[in-house]
């Protein structure tokens, strides 16, 4: 299924208008969603849509929520996020901070309770537009805890993303946006959806098999998910779940949760008050031109930074976003669920191939 991505914004905004969202965060949805999917992301594109929908109905998260600040410093807020929608929460998390970077040159941000809050790099990029770097740590409290330990076969984690933006001069920011475990939990909804495996060393099945079978994660008692290169993102997943769980009061991960919590902790720097003028931009450019400069491991190939591919991929998808046929089938009976008009949804649909 190919799709128009303005028109699959609204009718996805209008998803989540319909169960009670204002139309500020309905839209803020929306647009988070379908860019996740432009910037090849599926794994936190329109697919979470059903699953946001399940979740309001059965009060596990609620919609229009503002933050309720606890701490308010010059440079540093602590703000529990009262279980709303992530991605509108987590975009009032990221202004207040890149308002008090552009005020004072640095400021930290810490996010307790939050609903889930989509892609990362979303707000790495809105920190890079701004001309900010920025770094960001995130956990769940334990509804996500899929991720065993190094040498473990009993899931002690959560995926624990992490996310770092640097603006860069004349083109598309450096955003590092990765799990701290071998996949996203959404990466394996879009391979059971697609009906595809996933690349060996991903997960385990229940009892502590490598598969590369997504169903086998999905059973009950559930499989599990590694960790990336072994103990270094096994250490690289604690410090996530300690900067975003512990410090920020939201809490590391631990069992018996049935609610999905979530706890960001990010920090953003102005470089240009640490460097004069364009210093930073300037250098940051050199630098990334000279690793550039390195000979592709392949005919064809070439040397890319992180950013590279989601540009790439959106400059592809946005003449036409391809969807599988199950995902779509769960998108539009969800909104089909929530009333959303029947000539809305087929405004989106550019062919069907299928």
């Amino acid at each position: 299924m190919k799709l128009q991505p303005e028109a699959l914004k609204q009718f996805v905004s209008r998803v989540f208008a319909n169960i009670g969202c204002g139309g500020e965060e309905a839209d803020c949805i929306g647009d988070h969603l379908v860019e996740a999917n432009l910037a090849g992301h599926d794994s936190h594109g329109v697919i979470r849509t059903p699953i946001y929908v399940e979740w309001l109905n059965a009060g596990k998260v609620v919609a229009n929520q503002s933050l309720d600040v606890i701490i308010d410093s010059p440079t540093l807020t602590v703000a529990d996020g009262q279980l709303g929608f992530g991605q509108w929460i987590g975009k009032q998390i990221t202004a207040i901070g890149i308002d008090k970077c552009q005020e004072q040159g640095m400021s930290i941000v810490a996010l307790r309770n939050a609903g889930h809050l989509g892609r990362i790099g979303y707000y790495a990029e809105m920190a890079a537009a701004e001309g900010l770097v920025s770094l960001h740590f995130v956990n769940t409290s334990g509804l996500g805890m899929f991720v065993v330990p190094s040498g473990g076969l009993d899931a002690r984690l959560s995926v624990n993303p992490i996310a770092v933006g640097f603006p860069l001069a004349g083109r598309s920011p450096f955003i590092l946006d990765m799990a701290a475990a071998s996949a996203a939990e959404g990466k394996l909804k879009v391979a059971r959806n697609k009906g595809v495996p996933v690349p060996a060393g991903w997960i385990l099945d229940s009892k502590g098999q490598p598969t590369t079978d997504p169903n086998d994660f999905y059973t009950d008692p559930m499989g599990a998910i590694l960790p990336f290169g072994g103990h270094k993102g096994y250490g690289l997943g604690l410090v996530a779940e300690i900067l975003a769980g512990a410090l920020t009061g939201a809490g590391c991960s631990q069992p018996g949760k049935t609610q999905l919590e979530q706890g960001m902790l990010s920090i953003y720097v102005d470089p240009q008050k640490l460097q004069s003028g364009d210093a930073f931009a300037a250098e940051i450019g050199r630098y990334i031109d000279f690793v550039k400069t390195s000979r592709p491991s392949t005919p064809d190939g070439e040397v890319l930074i992180p950013g590279d591919i989601e540009e790439q991929t959106r400059a592809v998808r946005r003449q036409g976003l391809e969807l599988d046929d199950a995902t779509w089938q769960q998108l539009t009976g969800a909104a089909q669920a929530c009333d959303v008009p029947q000539e809305l949804i087929e405004t989106a649909v550019i062919s069907n191939d299928g």
